[in-house]
């Protein structure tokens, strides 16, 4: 929890949350990893890794670098939710898909807590409402998000990850006009003209 208490004494429009998981179980957090956004625009970071007491499997390990080793001596989740959950309650959660959101969940579920009562918006829902010319030209994930909008991130770090949320989030306002919950709101759906006759 190093420089945690830095992290949420500032105030935030959003944070934006990734999480890396030790093996195909989302259940199985081993990184937590935030990045929260101030009014000014600034982006504050803030990672920690997580002890899941679950096996490492060696395709996550390879893919994001976090081994049994690496995590030894690290916090369980339960104890981390409780300290993260005053901040976390108080502003929106900005996920890159609803993995994340998932995860937390499934973690919850493991440990016999409750999940917790957060906001959470989808920053694959405000990027497909900014750059709708990606849909079936690479997609919206991360990775293509980092080659078309240029960002500088390393991918499959739970800090990482998070800042790139956010930058995309941001990056959809100025090129937008709007703000991130108009982008990630449902399209509505249109009247058909025959619902409209009276």
């Amino acid at each position: 929890m190093s420089g945690f208490s830095a992290f949420s004494a500032r105030s935030y429009r959003f944070i934006a949350l990734d999480v890396e998981t030790a093996n195909s179980d989302c259940a199985s957090i081993c990184q937590i990893g935030l990045a929260g956004v101030g009014f000014d625009g600034s982006i504050a970071t803030w990672v920690c890794y997580v002890d899941p007491r679950d096996y490492f499997s060696s395709f996550n390990t390879r893919l994001h670098g976090i081994s049994a080793e690496t995590v030894a001596g690290a916090a369980t989740f339960a104890p981390l939710l409780h300290r993260l959950s005053p901040l976390l309650s108080q502003v929106t959660l900005v996920q890159h898909s609803n993995f994340d959101r998932g995860a937390i969940h499934a973690a919850c579920r493991s440990n016999r807590i409750d999940a917790p009562d957060w906001s959470w918006i989808d920053s694959v829902r405000v990027a497909r409402a900014a750059w709708p010319e990606f849909k079936g030209a690479g997609g919206h994930g991360l990775g293509h998000l980092k080659t078309q909008l240029n960002l500088q991130f390393n991918h499959h770090d739970a800090g990482e990850d998070a800042r790139a949320a956010a930058m995309v989030v941001l990056k959809a306002e100025a090129l937008t006009g709007r703000s991130f919950t108009e982008l990630a709101a449902p399209a509505s759906r249109k009247k058909t003209g025959a619902a409209l006759q009276s």
